[in-house]
C-alpha cells in the first residue's frame, strides 16, 4: 500500500494517523495525540508514556520509588499520612496512564501552546484552536473581518469540534488582487524568510521536469501531480467507494502482515510494473517497516538514492514571494476574540490561549491582539541565561510601582532605570510579580485574566522580552510568580464561565471559589485543566526565557478551606478530608516536567502551612520544589516590633523560627520582608521603625539610631542563618518609608502611594546608609559564600544577655539585641584558635552607627578558654543593637 512525497514510495500504514483529505469523517482521537502503532496481534497500542521522574539507584542499579521514602529519610512515622502517600501515588499512576491515552509524554502535555490559540501555517494560512467542550459553534471574530461570527469559523470540511471539545478554525490569507491561486495543494511559502531557491523564479512545472529527467526512474513520476489524488485513489483501493466515514464504521483494522498479504492477493494479476517490489512486514515494534527482499538490484538502487529535497527546496517560497502573492488573514496587531454559540446563547470570549490583551477601557469588553510582527522588526535574543548560582539573593520587584513618578511603570522604564541599581546592590536573581495580565490592577496582578499574556499595562511581549534579555545580560536570573492556585471569578474577561458553562476550567459550587477572595479554583483533575496549566509553565520558559517560579499560595490549591484553618502540627491535618489530593499531583506533574525537561529551572512554593515533603524528591513522596518560603520570619518580626517591647525579645524565638522547620533547612527561602507587608494593609519594617520619627524631636537621633540598628540586624540575621536563598522587595534595601497603596475606589483611584521613592538615595543619610549596608552584605555572601555553605552551628544563645552567636563556614556572627548593655570583653567559643577579624559591622559610621569599635577592637586573638563547648574563645566588644562578623585570618597552634 506505497504512498508517495514527490514520486518516493513509501510504505504507509493506518496506524501513522494518515487520513485522505476526502475521508473528513475520520478524525484523530485528539488534535494533539501522537500516532498509535499496531502490535503483532493486530490490537491498537496507546504510545508509551515517559513519566518523567527523578529516579534514584539502588545499590544494585536498579531505579526505586518509594512513595513515603521522604518520611523515613526524615525519621518520621505516621500511618495515616503514610497511608494516604501510598494512596497519593497510585492516584498519580492511574492519572498518568489515563493521560498516555492521549499524549505521548509530559512533553507533549505541557506543549498545548504549540497548537492551540493562534499560529501561522506554512500554507499560507493562520490556524486558530480553542478548548471549548460546552460550546456547540465556534468562530474567530476581530477587526479583520468586521467581527463577522459566520466569515472564520469551524464548520464543515474544515475539522470543527473533535471528541474533547477542541475547536479548530482554519483562517486562510487572502490572495492580493490579479494574483492566482496555488496550482498545488503542497506549495509552501517560509512566512519569516526573507529569501531562499524559492524566490529565483523557477517554477513548479519546470521543477517537476528537472525531477523527471534528473532523478526518477521511469513510471516513478506517475504519483508526482497529486497528493490529494493519490490519498483518494488510495483510500478507494482500501475501502471501495462508498468506505466507511467514521471511525465506528472502520471497526478494528488488521495488523500489518495481514493487510499486506491481502493487498497483494489483491493485486496478484497486476501487469508488470518498473517500480520496486516491496514486502512489508511486521516484527513486534510499534511500528511497520519493509524490507527489499526479492530484488538485490532495486535494493542497491534505493540505498544508493538521496532524498529529492534539494528540489523540495527549491519549490519552497520565501517571504517576498508571500508578501507579493498574499495579504494575511489576520494582520499583526489585530484585535478579536473568540464567539461561541452555547446552550445559553451566544458568547464573545478573549481566547485562553492569547498572548496579548488588552484589558476593557470605558466599559467595552476586553479583546485580543495578534501578535505577529515581520521578522525584521520581532525581538532577537542576544544574550544567553546565566547559570544558576549556588545560593539566590532575590529582588523582589513589581514592574508598575517601580517608578518614581505617580504612572504606571514600563517594562522599558525597568529596564533603564531599576535593573542597572539591582545590579549595583548585588543581587542576583530578580522576581516579578503581577506581570501576567490581569484586570483589577490593585490586585497587585494576582487576579490573573489571561495566563500566557503578559501584561499590556507595561508594555509589549517584545518589551518584556527585551527586559528579560538585558537582565540575563546583567548576569541576573529572572523568576516569575505564577499563579495556578486560582484566577480571577469576573466573567467575559478570562477564563469564568469560559464557554458558558461553570465547570470547563473551575470547580462547580462553593468547590470552585475562594472562600475569602472570591477568585476561581482550578478543576486541577481534568486532563484538559492539567495540559493548560503545564502547557503555561512551558511557554513562560521557551518564549520568554524565564528561569523559575514561585509558586503563589499553593496552600490555597491544596486544602478545600484554602489555607485558612489552625494548624497543630499533627500530621493527619495534611491528610485529612479538607485536603485535595488532585491538587497535589498537579504540583508533582509541575515539578517532574519542569526539572526534567529544564534541568536549571528553579521552582520555589509558597505555603503558609508548611506542607511534609515540599522539597523532598517526587520519587520519595515528595512535591519536588527546590526551595519554599518561611513565612513565619517576617511575621515573627513584625510581631516583635510592634507587640514586644525591646528587652522581652527571645534570643530562643528567633533562633527556632529563622531554623527549626518541618522542611530541610538548606531549601529555605527567607525575607525579613516582602511585599505583603507594604501592601496588604500592613507596615513595613522601614515603617515601623523609621516611620513616626519627628524631625527636630528630641528624641529623634535617639529613635533614628534604635531603627536604623534593629533594621540592619534584623536583615543580617535573616539573610545569613537560615537557607540558601534569601529575599527582598523592591525599595526595602535602603528603608523606603511609605507604604504601597494601589489606586482604588477607597482612594479616587490616586496612585501617590503606586511608586518608589528612589531620589531619597540622591541625598547623602539615613536611606544611603541602609543601603550601603545591604550591598555590603550582599558582597559578604558574593565573596565569601555564606549562604551556599551547611546551615549554621548555633553555639551560643542567651536570652539574659540576649546574644546570638553562630558559625557558618569561616565566619562567626555575633549579635547583641540588648537595648541598654554593652559588654566589653563577651566570651564567644570558637573552633580555631587564632586572629579573627570583624570583617562587617553593623555599627560602623558609613551605616549610620556610632562606630564604637575602635581599630585595635576590630582584630581580636583567641584565649585558652573552654567556652560554649568549645576550647578556645574570643573576647569580643558588643555594643548595643549592634552585630559584627569575624572571619579567621591566621590560626595559632596550641
Amino acid at each position: 500500500m506505497p504512498t508517495f512525497v514527490l514520486g518516493r514510495p513509501l510504505v504507509l500504514s493506518l496506524d501513522d494517523g494518515f487520513l485522505p483529505r476526502r475521508c473528513s469523517g475520520l478524525r484523530r482521537t485528539s488534535t494533539h495525540t501522537s500516532r498509535w502503532s499496531c502490535s503483532a496481534s493486530g490490537k491498537p497500542q496507546p504510545p508509551k508514556f515517559n513519566r518523567l521522574v527523578k529516579k534514584t539507584e539502588t545499590e544494585n542499579g536498579r531505579d526505586t520509588v518509594d512513595p513515603v521514602g521522604f518520611l523515613a529519610e526524615l525519621g518520621i512515622y505516621n500511618k495515616a499520612f503514610a497511608q494516604f502517600l501510598r494512596e497519593r501515588h497510585k492516584a498519580l499512576k492511574s492519572l498518568k496512564e489515563e493521560m498516555s491515552n492521549r499524549f505521548a509524554s509530559l512533553m507533549e502535555v505541557s506543549s498545548g501552546y504549540e497548537l492551540l490559540g493562534m499560529h501561522r501555517h506554512w500554507q499560507h494560512r493562520v490556524d486558530f484552536m480553542e478548548w471549548a467542550p460546552g460550546a456547540r459553534y465556534c468562530s474567530v471574530i476581530g477587526d479583520f473581518n468586521d467581527w463577522s461570527p459566520t466569515e472564520n469559523s469551524a464548520k464543515e470540511g474544515l475539522y470543527g469540534r473533535d471528541d474533547y471539545g477542541y475547536w479548530f478554525v482554519i483562517l486562510e490569507d487572502k490572495l492580493r488582487d490579479g494574483e492566482e491561486p496555488d496550482k498545488y495543494y503542497f506549495q509552501e511559502y517560509n512566512y519569516v524568510d526573507d529569501y531562499d531557491k524559492g524566490d529565483s523564479g523557477v517554477t513548479a512545472e519546470e521543477l517537476f521536469k528537472r525531477m523527471n529527467d534528473e532523478y526518477w526512474e521511469p513510471e516513478e513520476d506517475r504519483f508526482v501531480k497529486s497528493r490529494l489524488e493519490t490519498a483518494s485513489k488510495l483510500y478507494e483501493q482500501m475501502f471501495g467507494p462508498n468506505g466507511p466515514q467514521t471511525e465506528e464504521e472502520l471497526g478494528e483494522i488488521p495488523d500489518a502482515e495481514t493487510r499486506y498479504r491481502a493487498w497483494k492477493e489483491s493485486h496478484k494479476d497486476d501487469p508488470p510494473s518498473n517500480l520496486p517490489p516491496y514486502d512489508v512486514i511486521d516484527n513486534g515494534k510499534e511500528y511497520d517497516i519493509f524490507n527489499l527482499v526479492d530484488d538485490p538490484v532495486w535494493r542497491e538502487k534505493f540505498r544508493a538514492k538521496k532524498p529529492p529535497l534539494s528540489y523540495w527546496l527549491e519549490m519552497r517560497k520565501g517571504r517576498k514571494a508571500w508578501l507579493k502573492k498574499y495579504k494575511p488573514a489576520i494582520p499583526h496587531g489585530s484585535r478579536y476574540r473568540v464567539y461561541f454559540n452555547t446552550p445559553s446563547g451566544a458568547l464573545e470570549r478573549v481566547p485562553a490561549w492569547a498572548t496579548y490583551v488588552l484589558p476593557d477601557s470605558e466599559g467595552e469588553q476586553s479583546f485580543a491582539v495578534h501578535w505577529e510582527p515581520p521578522p525584521e522588526v520581532a525581538y532577537k535574543w542576544k544574550n544567553k541565561r546565566p547559570e544558576v548560582p549556588k545560593s539566590l539573593r532575590i529582588y523582589e520587584c513589581h514592574i508598575g510601582i517601580s517608578g518614581s513618578g505617580a504612572e504606571i511603570s514600563s517594562f522599558n522604564d525597568f529596564k533603564d532605570k531599576v535593573l542597572p541599581h539591582i545590579k549595583q546592590a548585588g543581587y542576583n536573581v530578580i522576581q516579578l510579580i503581577g506581570v501576567v495580565e490581569h484586570k483589577d490592577y490593585s490586585s497587585v496582578g494576582y487576579k490573573v485574566t489571561n495566563l500566557f499574556a503578559v501584561s499590556s499595562r507595561f508594555g509589549t511581549p517584545d518589551d518584556f522580552k527585551h527586559l528579560v534579555d538585558e537582565a540575563h545580560g546583567l548576569g541576573l536570573l529572572v523568576f516569575m510568580e505564577i499563579v495556578h492556585s486560582y484566577a480571577a471569578a469576573e466573567e467575559m474577561v478570562g477564563l469564568s464561565l469560559f464557554d458558558g458553562t461553570n465547570d470547563c476550567y473551575f470547580h462547580t459550587g462553593k468547590r470552585g471559589y475562594h472562600k475569602y477572595w472570591g477568585t476561581r479554583i482550578f478543576k486541577y483533575g481534568d486532563i484538559d485543566v492539567l495540559h493548560y496549566l503545564l502547557s503555561n509553565l512551558t511557554w513562560w520558559i521557551e518564549e520568554y526565557q524565564i528561569d523559575g517560579f514561585q509558586f503563589h499560595s499553593v496552600s490555597s490549591m491544596m486544602y478545600t478551606h484554602n489555607g485558612f484553618a489552625s494548624f497543630t502540627g499533627d500530621l493527619e491535618e495534611y491528610c485529612n478530608q479538607y485536603v485535595d489530593k488532585d491538587a497535589l499531583m498537579y504540583l508533582i506533574l509541575a515539578n517532574e516536567m519542569l526539572h526534567e525537561l529544564h534541568p536549571n529551572i528553579v521552582t520555589i512554593a509558597e505555603d503558609v502551612t508548611l506542607y511534609p515533603g515540599l522539597c523532598e524528591p517526587t520519587t520519595q513522596g515528595g512535591l519536588g520544589f527546590d526551595y519554599y518560603v518561611n513565612l513565619s520570619v517576617s511575621e515573627m518580626w513584625s510581631w516583635f516590633l510592634q507587640q514586644v517591647p525591646d528587652h522581652e525579645w527571645s534570643m530562643d524565638k528567633i533562633v527556632d523560627t529563622l531554623t527549626s522547620n518541618k522542611q530541610t533547612t538548606d531549601k529555605m527561602l527567607t525575607y525579613a520582608e516582602n511585599h505583603n507587608q507594604s501592601i496588604s494593609g500592613g507596615k513595613s519594617l522601614a515603617q515601623i521603625l523609621l516611620g513616626e520619627i519627628k524631625e527636630n524631636a528630641s528624641d529623634s537621633n535617639d529613635l533614628m539610631l534604635r531603627g536604623s540598628s534593629l533594621y540592619k540586624m534584623i536583615k543580617l540575621i535573616t539573610f545569613t542563618m537560615s537557607g540558601r536563598a534569601y529575599l527582598n522587595f523592591m525599595g526595602n534595601e535602603f528603608g523606603h518609608p511609605s507604604r504601597v497603596e494601589f489606586p482604588m475606589p477607597s482612594n479616587n483611584n490616586s496612585f501617590s502611594l503606586a511608586k518608589r521613592e528612589w531620589d531619597l538615595l540622591m541625598d547623602e543619610g539615613l536611606h544611603n546608609n541602609l543601603f550601603s549596608f545591604d550591598k555590603d552584605m550582599m558582597m559578604l555572601d558574593e565573596k565569601k559564600r555564606v549562604l551556599a555553605r551547611r546551615a549554621p552551628k548555633i553555639h551560643h544563645v542567651s536570652n539574659s544577655d540576649m546574644v546570638i552567636s553562630y558559625i557558618r563556614g569561616p565566619l562567626i556572627f555575633i549579635f547583641n539585641f540588648h537595648p541598654e548593655n554593652s559588654y566589653e570583653k563577651y566570651n564567644i567559643g570558637v573552633v580555631e584558635a587564632g586572629e579573627y577579624q570583624v570583617i562587617l559591622n553593623t555599627d560602623e559610621l558609613k551605616y549610620g552607627g556610632l562606630g564604637s569599635l575602635k581599630g585595635a577592637q576590630c582584630i581580636q586573638r583567641t584565649i585558652n578558654r573552654r567556652v560554649d563547648g568549645l576550647r578556645t574563645c574570643l573576647e569580643v566588644s558588643l555594643p548595643s543593637r549592634t552585630a559584627q562578623v569575624y572571619q579567621l585570618t591566621r590560626i595559632l597552634r596550641i
